[in-house]
């Protein structure tokens, strides 16, 4: 078994893997923007293979997608054109590298938020929405909630199994998650095989476990008001967030949502 970031590096897999044929994602985030009043300019930070940096740029803002993968970023260029796609790190980025012209919003889906791992790395991202953001700018996040697993196994008992076809070849991935309490982190195995002959590939990441209140307190700290902060619904929610539907207040479920305004002072 050989190990390798097999959707990382092959985006099309990714998004046979992972379809969003609604764009819910991007139309939730565009949703948050507009009810909040955000202005035209968005950075999508871990935009990945673009689907939603280009439904944004749809919607009629000017989009940033920014990632740490090349391969993600060409594909994005080449599939979902019309944002402009630079190499970032979340952990720490420079408004400069970004094209220099302040942000009205900063983006961060399907759990990005969560790769920075320790409280360094979350202070580093913060800081740099902080400065990347003009006055009064929002954060937009969508991520797994840390507090979801208080008491609750059922992602973690048994490995889940998910078959699909991709250019004519079945793969299938299996994924084991498992809790690692002493680095406050959610650890995922996924090994993949096909019916192509080649060696099963085995994939390891991990998310940061944040709590509601954790969260509200890093927020706060880097100079921003929480204006919404719930479990749904959202992109990835039971049932979908549908046009239309408010945020709701509870923050008890698998996913969090958050919608927060950098003080204007």
């Amino acid at each position: 078994m050989t190990d390798g970031n097999l959707l990382t590096d092959h985006p099309a897999l990714y998004e046979a893997r992972f379809p969003d044929p609604d764009r819910l994602a991007g139309r939730w985030a565009e949703d948050c923007l507009r009810r909040h009043g955000a202005g035209p300019r968005v950075l999508d930070m871990g935009c990945g293979t673009g689907r939603d940096a280009a439904r944004l740029h749809r919607a009629g803002r000017t989009v940033t997608g920014a990632d740490l993968s090349e391969t993600m970023l060409a594909h994005a260029r080449t599939h979902h054109p019309g944002p402009a796609y630079v190499r970032a790190d979340l952990r720490g980025f420079d408004l400069r590298e970004l094209g220099g012209a302040a942000f009205d919003a900063v983006v961060c889906l399907d759990s990005s938020l969560l790769y920075c791992h320790t409280n360094d790395q979350l202070d580093g991202f913060l800081d740099s929405c902080r400065r990347a953001l003009a006055p009064g700018g929002l954060l937009v996040a969508e991520m797994r909630n840390g507090a979801y697993f208080l008491g609750r196994t059922d992602l973690l008992d048994r490995p889940s199994g998910n078959t699909f076809a991709w250019q004519g070849i079945a793969h299938r991935s299996t994924t084991t998650l498992t809790i690692d309490r002493t680095a406050q982190l959610l650890r995922r195995t996924r090994v993949w095989t096909s019916d192509d002959g080649s060696p099963p590939v085995a994939q390891h990441s991990a998310w940061r476990l944040l709590f509601p209140h954790e969260l509200r307190h890093f927020l706060t700290a880097h100079g921003f008001e929480v204006l919404e902060l719930h479990d749904g619904p959202g992109p990835r929610t039971e049932p979908p967030w549908r046009d239309g539907r408010l945020p709701g207040t509870a923050t008890d479920a698998d996913r969090l949502h958050l919608v927060a305004r950098l003080h204007t002072h």
